[in-house]
């Protein structure tokens, strides 16, 4: 029997050796990977088979034993395959951890008398949606399952406010929707990504799932630093991910300088995704990089923090060819974002009174933030003021300081899950722009858990 079980098991390797030589057609590591977890999404090779040795694809592939290692660690450090002495190399059953780094940033809601973790905005600040709700028709149901998945008026004025002249603009569910949508578009195995350094976590948790190498660039004080952006470029990274303005968590804003700057250090066969998360609630000017090169980018802009988080609806508009992807993608599961939806964002966009409502709350946030950072320089915390409803704060120990502030009352993220590797600066992550209270009172006490731990 023991035999039996053997043979079986060689026949079995066997089969999948075949299968990895006949679907491999770039024999880099990159390559192998991604033809290797092309055959076990298309269910060819299975959760718990056992992978051929490394060696014997080698020898199939014609190519070095390190070659091979290189694509095993890469699928392994993706979750896709794991490696076990005694039983060989297994595919595993899921790829990836659902948990990530987003939930390691909000604490539970409700423990806390002022939560600051959470990044979303103010609900007295958003705009009235009853109103808008009462004078829309029933007129907007669709009848077909072919139906433009963007309502053409709605299109039309997307389409009028856009910085650029896009080739195609779509709506999803929401701006993290956008960015999972695409990544999944343009992003395989083994490709490298730009991110900023820090940023949202959960671009990092869905780049972690899809595969990707992310290599992070650190900002100054108008966006990515060219001379560390030049260094990744060298990699030749098939896309770059970023936030151009009210930047998450740092709330930097990049200059029209330094997206021109960035437009001609890539390479033109990198795509740009832009993600202009706070919208029309972020209270500055949007420079993009998409305007310079608007066949090879896409720029989201959401309307969670501007109009309403329970909207969940994001438009996405640039380069034709990965919209129409995403669109044909999208089409096999939820199809479309629903049309009421998008009805009640076209009400309220050409709504003088809700968009006069939507430049107060960005004018709110922008105060906020300025009396929290005066606030916080008379406490010998100096930092800029940025845009945006968060902001970083520089402190000795960030568990130590998400504890004392949690011991007073207060909700803080730790910087760690925003990270690509680890810096020598600790930071928390405040959501400001929803504090309403005494700025002098807060600051004190974030002055104090800055420095907690020091001797």
């Amino acid at each position: 029997m023991a035999g039996s079980r053997s043979t079986d098991a060689e026949g079995d390797q066997g089969a999948a050796l075949g299968l990895i030589a006949d679907h491999t057609i770039d024999t880099s590591a990159q390559g192998i990977a991604r033809a290797i977890s092309g055959l076990i999404t298309a269910g060819t090779i299975r959760p718990g088979d056992q992978l051929p040795t490394i060696r014997t694809v080698a020898a199939r592939l014609r190519v070095s034993s390190s070659t091979v290692s290189a694509a095993w660690r890469l699928m392994q450090n993706h979750g896709v395959i794991s490696t076990d002495r005694r039983r060989g190399t297994l595919v595993r059953s899921a790829r990836g951890s659902i948990e990530g780094r987003y939930w390691q940033v909000p604490v539970p809601q409700g423990t806390l008398d002022i939560d600051l973790s959470t990044g979303t905005p103010d609900q007295t600040l958003l705009p009235d949606i009853g109103a808008v709700l009462h004078r829309i028709h029933a007129d907007v149901a669709v009848g077909s399952y072919l139906d433009s998945p963007v309502l053409p008026e709605l299109d039309a004025e997307l389409r009028r406010r856009w910085p650029f002249e896009p080739e195609h603009i779509t709506v999803v569910d929401g701006a993290q929707d956008a960015l999972d949508r695409l990544i999944r578009c343009i992003v395989q195995i083994g490709d490298k990504v730009i991110v900023e350094q820090p940023t949202f976590p959960p671009l990092l948790d869905m780049l972690e799932l899809a595969g990707a190498e992310v290599i992070g660039v650190e900002l100054d004080d108008e966006g990515l630093a060219i001379d560390a952006l030049q260094r990744a470029v060298a990699f030749k990274p098939s896309a770059i991910i970023l936030q151009p303005r009210a930047h998450n968590p740092t709330g930097i804003s990049m200059s029209p300088q330094r997206a021109h700057k960035i437009a001609t250090t890539l390479g033109p066969d990198t795509w740009v995704v832009e993600d202009d998360h706070s919208g029309d609630a972020a209270g500055v000017e949007l420079a993009c990089i998409s305007a310079l090169r608007p066949q090879r980018s896409v720029l989201i802009h959401s309307y969670s923090k501007s109009h309403g988080p329970d909207l969940r609806i994001a438009a996405i508009g640039g380069a034709a060819a990965p919209l129409r992807t995403l669109e044909r993608r999208r089409s096999l599961g939820p199809s479309w974002t629903s049309r009421l939806t998008q009805k009640i964002l076209l009400e309220m966009l050409t709504d003088p009174e809700i968009t006069a409502q939507v430049r107060f709350a960005a004018k709110t946030y922008q105060q906020r933030r300025q009396d929290f950072v005066s606030a916080l320089a008379r406490h010998g915390i100096e930092l800029r003021v940025g845009a945006g409803l968060n902001i970083a704060v520089p402190v000795h120990d960030e568990q130590l300081a998400v504890v004392y502030l949690a011991a007073h009352g207060i909700g803080a993220a730790p910087g760690r899950p925003f990270l690509v590797e680890a810096i020598e600066q600790d930071f928390i992550r405040l959501s400001i722009g929803s504090f309403h209270g005494d700025p002098e009172t807060l600051a004190a006490t974030v002055a104090d858990a800055a420095r907690a731990g020091i001797v």
